[in-house]
């Protein structure tokens, strides 16, 4: 749902310096080292900005090693591309994705389906799902409870709404320092008659937002 299909690539015999050239003028930091075979793009690894700057020798590159070999220049992508790169499926949870993303510190993935590649996931298309999530042009508020005490977030948000013909566009529990929380976005005209009636209730809400803001 949130890859890009229609994706930069290169293959092995790719030159480093092509390489450089694609990623600044298409403005990505890594493409996928593929081999065209009869059924499909076959991943053989991934190239990196980081792997394009390390390529170049000391002496027109500040960050390069110097060492026995930091004059051999390598020349093609096959030379200093991530072998077996991490992957993803197409039906991978976007959220898991996300999740390797950030502990191992990497900024896409390949997807795959079965041996083919078909697509990659960046960290722009994370944060395009993330802002589809909590993103809207309608009238109403994004609530966010304390569920500490295992409150039933979505029974409670689900009356309120139905009372006051609102909608609920999204609910989500995650944790902010700590503390568990269960953020719940509505949308309707009657979105003020609504917090009126929650706040009265006395549960436990961390923060209201109203937007548009």
């Amino acid at each position: 749902m949130w890859m890009t299909r229609d994706f930069q690539r290169v293959e092995p015999t790719t030159s480093v310096v092509e390489a450089a050239r694609v990623m600044s003028h298409k403005r990505v930091r890594r493409l996928p080292v593929v081999e065209k075979w009869p059924d499909g793009l076959h991943l053989l690894g991934i190239v990196s900005t980081r792997d394009v700057i390390h390529a170049f020798p000391s002496h027109v590159n500040p960050f390069a090693i110097e060492g026995p070999d930091a004059r051999l220049t390598p020349t093609t992508v096959s030379q200093v591309m991530t072998i077996s790169p991490r992957t993803v499926t197409a039906d991978t949870p976007i959220e898991m994705a996300a999740a390797m993303m950030s502990e191992h510190k990497i900024g896409a993935l390949p997807v795959m389906r079965e041996k083919i590649i078909v697509g990659i996931i960046s960290e722009s298309d994370i944060f395009r799902a993330f802002v589809s999530l909590f993103s809207s042009k309608e009238t109403g508020a994004r609530i966010t409870f304390d569920v500490t005490k295992g409150e039933d977030v979505f029974a409670l948000v689900g009356q309120l709404a139905k009372r006051h013909q609102m909608k609920i566009l999204s609910l989500i529990w995650t944790q902010h320092d700590q503390l568990p929380v269960c953020v719940v976005r509505v949308a309707g005209n009657n979105v003020g008659e609504m917090l009126d009636e929650l706040w009265s209730s006395g549960h436990p809400v961390v923060n209201v937002i109203r937007f548009p803001s």
